[in-house]
């Protein structure tokens, strides 16, 4: 970090590269607290929409071809747009780029692993289980662990109340990408701070794709240039990486990685709500139960982040 942390463990906040001027003190205005979340949560439901898309592309390209056409269009989509400087960055920041690209292939590539072996959503319950413990490590305050702990119950619950029927591997898979998850949280956040506007997400996701690249050949080949194959992964890259990830990386310029982490318990009970909209899926008692203790659990962290009134500090 450029600068110290005023809560060690969790990332400076700075303002952001494009638009306004940061704060100048006193508590933020309910506009300021409320934009960063809306961020996330329109991320969630893009996620949820493109997830639900790569299912149905899966028998077409396999997991890992999935993941290299979304990361491939995902990346030619935003160099196009962002049209990043190569020049004039230093060594640190060109290698906390490439731990993001290297961290948002790894999740994806695990993720999809994982919902190749196992049900959708016990795999975002055991993902969502990285960013919940980042959330309490990285946190020093008693608060936090009260609505990791009310979110994790939320998120198992969601689950069914135990996973023992899994596939082993499904699961492992799942579990791995919830580190990588945590991970992202933490590169996101530093490369949101040391490149303006999205540069360093069009950087990062050009990593990403260049590693995953050879995975996916090899597993898919010819089937990756089908046109109907490159139209639908290229709808899964805007609606899963290229969206999300732009809001998601514009929020942490303004949240601490705490109470990003907890907003992310929110994603199985976005699923659900998605699959009660859009495919008709009626909710049980179970289930309303869970969505109700991960989205009390995230508006607690918001409330308390709210509360402290701090306002972002920007890097010198």
């Amino acid at each position: 970090m450029n600068t110290p942390s005023a809560e060690p463990g969790i990332p400076t906040q700075a303002a952001p590269a494009t638009g306004g001027a940061p704060s100048t003190g006193g508590a933020p205005g309910r506009r300021g607290a409320l934009g960063p979340v809306g961020l996330v949560l329109a991320g969630g439901l893009s996620v949820q929409f493109g997830g639900a898309l790569a299912v149905t592309l899966m028998p077409r390209a396999g997991a890992l071809g999935i993941v290299t056409l979304r990361l491939a269009v995902a990346a030619v989509v935003l160099l196009l747009v962002c049209r990043p400087r190569l020049r004039g960055h230093s060594r640190a920041d060109w290698g906390t780029v490439i731990v993001f690209g290297a961290t948002m292939a790894g999740m994806n590539g695990l993720f999809y692993q994982a919902v190749a072996r196992i049900p959708l959503g016990p795999a975002v319950t055991l993902e969502v289980l990285g960013p919940l413990a980042l959330s309490v490590l990285a946190s020093r305050r008693v608060v936090n662990l009260l609505w990791a702990g009310l979110a994790l119950a939320g998120v198992f619950l969601l689950g069914g109340g135990g996973f023992d029927g899994l596939d082993p591997a499904g699961a492992a898979f799942a579990l791995g990408a919830g580190v990588m998850w945590a991970a992202y949280i933490v590169f996101s956040a530093r490369t949101g701070r040391r490149f303006p506007q999205a540069d360093g997400l069009a950087l990062a996701m050009a990593v990403g794709a260049l590693l995953f690249l050879p995975m996916g050949i090899a597993e898919s080949g010819a089937k990756l240039a089908d046109p109907v194959t490159l139209s639908l992964g290229a709808a899964v890259a805007l609606l899963s990486s290229v969206l999300p990830y732009t809001l998601e990386l514009l929020a942490l310029r303004r949240l601490p990685a705490s109470t990003f982490a907890i907003l992310m318990s929110l994603e199985p009970a976005l699923a659900a709500g998605a699959g009660f909209l859009v495919l008709g899926q009626a909710l049980s008692a179970t289930e309303a139960a869970a969505i109700a203790l991960v989205i009390a659990a995230s508006l607690g962290a918001v409330r308390t982040q709210v509360s402290r009134g701090r306002p972002p500090v920007p890097e010198v």
